[in-house]
């Protein structure tokens, strides 16, 4: 590797670590260290070197640790995700498709039992939702930014009003390197706990004014066709709100809201983005605390999950994607996960459970 930096860069390496062995390659430096308390001073190489164009990895070999070091090479950005318009343009159709969505569902409501003027309640729909999404993104980026990670503004996706859901979520572009497996859990919990918050207040709203039919009147509009049962799993945080205002349980025909269904995408978009499976939040999480062997079992297995609970497309998308791109890859990839990132992953097991769209057959 020749560089005009190249004996900067040497001297920065040699100044923070304790260095025993150094090698001179075509495409890199290799640094053999002895330090046992790495992990702060790799940190701080790592965004030095990145400033400098340089990318820095710490790899164990032969039960050595060694620091290898590279010119960081450029990325091929696709130019419509580079463009400051293209986040602002999907934002807007995807409010547009989320009132178009809103005030159909609350029409068709209405026909049945009125809980609102139409475009009135297409925008406590649109606040709803896109507050549950752009909490979603907001902790990712604030999470991000405490340890100084740059990304993009989020990139929401349209969905299919009307017919299906009217957006299938928003992700968001890291613009530097992710550098050890804290980093990477800490960005990929914070979006899904922040959303979820929402998503429960939004859940409990949505109890308290979802109208109840009586036993006798939901079963005519039933077999009349006005009245289609909810089949799509009902997640336990939804069936606990309901139960909260004593609306939850057999022999209750809760009408399904838009509030109460802007709810719903919110839990389904945290359940799936839980699962420990590819480069979903919780696969992030999972890479950090499994490694990458187990980490793609658990993309397995959270693949067959989502084909029992008949969630078989999106089940076929992580294969895809994840044939592709199995997993990130920290910089600093040895340094393990804190005691209480550990615990905390526990919990994100319990949420993902709470979040999951049971099948009717197993609520109570």
């Amino acid at each position: 590797m020749s560089d005009p930096y190249q004996e900067d860069v040497i001297s920065l390496v040699n100044s923070l670590f304790d260095v025993t062995l150094f090698n001179k390659g075509m495409y890199s430096l290799e640094f053999r260290i002895e330090d046992h308390d790495f992990k702060e001073k790799f940190e701080n190489l790592a965004r030095e070197l990145e400033s400098k164009n340089y990318v820095c990895k710490m790899e164990l070999m032969n039960n050595e640790k060694y620091i290898i070091i590279q010119k960081l090479a450029a990325k091929k950005q696709r130019k419509w995700l580079n463009t400051a318009w293209t986040p602002r343009i999907l934002f807007a159709v995807v409010v547009t498709f989320v009132m178009i969505d809103g005030y159909y569902r609350t029409a068709g409501t209405n026909s049945i039992v009125n809980i609102g003027d139409p475009l009135e309640m297409a925008g406590v729909y649109t606040l709803s939702l896109l507050g549950i999404l752009g909490i979603h993104e907001m902790g990712h980026i604030i999470a991000a930014k405490i340890h100084k990670l740059k990304t993009t503004w989020p990139y929401f996706i349209p969905g299919l009003p009307v017919i299906g859901i009217p957006t299938f979520g928003a992700f968001i572009q890291s613009k530097g390197l992710t550098i050890n497996r804290e980093i990477l859990f800490d960005v990929a919990i914070a979006g899904p706990i922040a959303g979820l918050i929402v998503a429960v207040i939004v859940s409990i709203y949505g109890a308290y004014t979802a109208p109840i039919l009586g036993e006798e009147i939901a079963q005519g509009l039933f077999a009349e066709s006005k009245l289609i049962e909810w089949n799509q799993g009902e997640p336990l945080l939804m069936t606990a709100s309901l139960a909260l205002f004593g609306k939850g349980g057999q022999g209750h025909d809760v009408i399904m809201t838009p509030v109460l269904f802007a709810a719903w995408i919110g839990f389904l978009i945290t359940f799936l983005n839980l699962l420990p499976a590819w480069q979903l939040d919780g696969g992030h999480m999972a890479r950090t605390l499994l490694g990458p062997k187990l980490h793609r079992y658990a993309t397995f297995g959270s693949m067959a999950i989502l084909v029992l609970l008949g969630y078989w497309l999106m089940a076929m998308l992580i294969l895809v994607m994840s044939s592709r791109n199995p997993s990130a890859n920290p910089l600093d990839d040895i340094s393990p996960l804190s005691k209480n990132r550990k615990l905390a992953y526990v919990g994100v097991i319990v949420l993902a459970i709470l979040c999951a769209p049971l099948p009717s057959s197993l609520l109570p």
